[in-house]
């Protein structure tokens, strides 16, 4: 195969280089593109290089037109339309691939050179992550390669020097970029747009299914990152680690929801945090990095007392149920600071009119948990004991009644608490927290479901808990008289392993996963996630959440006192421009960095050319001797044999001569005589 591709023709063996670049561009886009998309712009390609290898002609206008017309329509029966994100992702793909099928000449090139750098660009708008840049970073210096190429003749030299020529281009743009990225001012994404859309996107949600988070537990994607501020001793063990989320209270019989969405406009950013809220002992400091979910909710370890500490442009506000949410969705990675109390209480502590939505259920639902309550009302015991000694006994059925803890427990009829209660007993923590949170209703007790991610998983190589989707849980908060809300997890009465640090959900392996498990111990493919999760902390710390404080933070450290927005548009401005002097120096430094012996060359034409002779630039110095010999006769020797070991100097294997000892030679030549023998030649005889 090596063979016959080097035997192919120049042009077909670009045209494979850039259908492999694209190839790279589209890559990432495969997860947030249609199935369709993603195999009408594999066979385009194949197609293409088919074409290429077998040296077969294009396809004619009309079959790619027809390409065209499919690919449109079927982008606005995807989509119901061409516009927006992800519609116009799509048709520029499709239009990426059907446009190597026109490769006929370089005005084609160029658009897909166009087409490729806007692909390149839009795999950003869906993920900014180390992976992805570094695949851009390669698919850049492809583009940049094939564009150099394009620019070549037909022939040599070889593509690994339109590569060095392309990395060259791309280091000198470096210190442009660099200064782009710390100085020009941070302003919100143009794509970071609210959207209702969230379909294929994993994260929380404002409601619950039977089944909903049981899906979030396959996907092992980063949900948040802590690092926790151990100065004041140990961090909190894995079982305290409660993430909280949305708070659902109303319950239609299959879904839970929120009895009123949080959402921004809803909240008045002046008023103060509930005031039921009491905490005890000492705050847990720590830092979070909360990944980007098109939602307002401000996810933090149960329970602080006071707003995270956030970025000037944002705020953030504690609603009734004790979630923190900001005035806009979070549309990108979130850095923030905050301190949680993880002893408190919160709620009234005797029975109020607010807290009658918490014992409300549909009429009729769930009618054998419904009679399970009644008995337990019944028991004189369990009565004298109150909402504790209720939540007790639920608990221990849980633990003794061969209830079991799992991902796959099958589809649930439409009173899913008799079913868990009485038929299934297993479930996933949706299940359970939602049977319990019935029961405590139907015993009149208030309660309800917190979601939000329980534990994490420490890495060793920079110390932060990474929080993923597959650490999504689901609790239940229930009141008591003199207590207020107390949080209570059935599902560690159903599986201690699933909130301890035991036995964690593990999501189903990728193929680069499962080849990888093959040939590596599982401690050492441990260790390689730990360290590739520690540089792209890195990244997301250092890159992705460069805000505009920290541009400020950085003209603080260069001896601004009090630095704004103007301050960074001067530097801005002051570093361009002593970049563009820079280059223009060096431009004219590059015009005149000759090489020292045709330096010596350009002197002496420039000499010769006062004494009226004709030298162009490609006469030799051997030629430059005998057109001397011949305009000035037996005079000009000296200048002939100068010439002569000029020569010598350049191509001879042995010589004493060097350019310094010339050039000094050459202003002893005598040009005066020369001069006075052009104006005024010897009489002829």
């Amino acid at each position: 195969m090596i063979a016959r591709l080097k035997n192919l023709p120049r042009d077909a063996r670009d045209t494979l280089f850039l259908v492999l670049v694209i190839g790279i561009c589209v890559a990432p886009l495969a997860a947030q593109i249609p199935l369709w998309t993603s195999a009408a712009t594999a066979v385009l390609l194949l197609w293409r290089a088919a074409l290429s290898w077998l040296g077969r002609p294009l396809p004619r206008r009309w079959i790619t037109f027809a390409l065209l017309i499919l690919a449109t329509a079927a982008t606005l029966m995807s989509f119901g339309t061409i516009v927006g994100p992800d519609a116009g992702v799509t048709l520029i793909v499709m239009l990426l691939a059907l446009k190597t099928l026109e490769l006929r000449a370089r005005r084609d090139a160029m658009v897909v050179f166009f087409l490729g750098f806007f692909t390149l660009l839009s795999n950003f708008f869906f993920s900014q992550s180390l992976g992805v840049a570094l695949m851009m970073l390669l698919a850049l210096l492809g583009l940049l390669t094939a564009l150099v190429n394009a620019h070549r003749p037909v022939g040599y030299p070889p593509l690994r020097d339109s590569l060095a020529t392309a990395l060259r281009m791309a280091l000198l743009g470096t210190p442009i970029m660099l200064a782009l990225f710390l100085f020009f001012p941070r302003f919100a994404p143009l794509w970071g747009i609210p959207s209702e859309d969230l379909t294929g996107r994993s994260g929380l949600s404002g409601l619950m299914s039977v089944g909903s988070i049981a899906r979030l537990a396959l996907d092992d994607s980063v949900a948040l990152r802590v690092r926790f501020d151990t100065r004041g001793g140990e961090p909190p063990p894995q079982s305290d680690l409660y993430f909280r989320g949305p708070v659902l209270t109303a319950f239609d019989g299959r879904q839970w929801h929120a009895l009123s969405q949080p959402e921004a406009r809803t909240i008045t950013w002046a008023s103060p945090a509930p005031a039921h809220l009491r905490v005890q002992g000492d705050p847990v400091r720590y830092e979070m990095t909360l990944e980007a979910s098109r939602r307002p909710w401000l996810l933090t370890l149960d329970v602080p007392s006071e707003p995270p500490e956030l970025p000037q442009d944002m705020q953030a506000r504690m609603t009734p149920e004790l979630q923190w949410i900001t005035q806009r969705p979070i549309m990108s990675v979130l850095r923030y600071e905050a301190a949680s109390y993880l002893r408190f209480r919160h709620g009234p502590l005797a029975r109020t009119p607010q807290l009658r939505p918490d014992v409300q259920l549909p009429p009729g639902s769930n009618p054998r948990t419904t009679a399970l309550a009644q008995q337990m009302r019944a028991n004189p015991q369990l009565a004298a004991g109150g909402a504790q000694a209720m939540v007790d006994d639920a608990l221990k059925r849980l633990r003794t009644g061969g209830y079991r803890y799992t991902l796959e427990p099958g589809v649930y009829g439409e009173n899913t608490a008799d079913t868990f209660w009485f038929d299934r007993k297993e479930g996933f923590c949706e299940h359970i927290a939602s049977s319990f949170v019935v029961l405590m209703r139907a015993l009149d007790i208030p309660a309800r479901i917190v979601t939000g991610y329980q534990g994490g998983e420490l890495n060793p190589i920079d110390g932060y808990w990474t929080v993923r989707q597959s650490d999504a849980h689901a609790w239940a908060e229930v009141w008591m008289e003199g207590r207020g809300w107390v949080r209570v997890d059935p599902t560690a009465a159903v599986s201690p392993a699933r909130i301890g640090s035991i036995e964690r959900l593990q999501a189903p392996r990728t193929a680069l996963g499962g080849a990888l498990a093959s040939v590596l111990s599982p401690s050492a493919l441990q260790r390689l996630r730990a360290v590739w999760e520690a540089l792209d902390n890195r990244w997301t710390q250092w890159v992705l959440n460069y805000t505009q404080d920290r541009q400020l933070d950085l003209l603080k450290s260069l001896g601004l006192q009090a630095p704004t927005r103007q301050d960074l548009v001067r530097v801005l401005g002051l570093l361009l421009t002593s970049t563009a002097l820079l280059g223009a120096l060096w431009t004219l430094w590059e015009r005149y960095r000759i090489d020292p012996w045709q330096r010596l060359m350009r002197d002496t034409r420039r000499r010769m050319g006062r004494l009226r002779l004709s030298v162009p630039g490609h006469l030799s110095a051997r030629a430059m001797a005998k057109q001397a010999s011949d305009a000035l006769g037996p005079q000009a020797q000296p200048l002939v044999n100068w010439l002569m070991r000029l020569e010598q100097a350049r191509y001879g294997a042995r010589t004493h001569d060097t350019l310094a000892t010339l050039r000094r030679d050459l202003r002893h030549l005598p040009w005066s005589e020369l001069e006075n023998i052009r104006r005024h030649p010897p009489p002829r005889r």
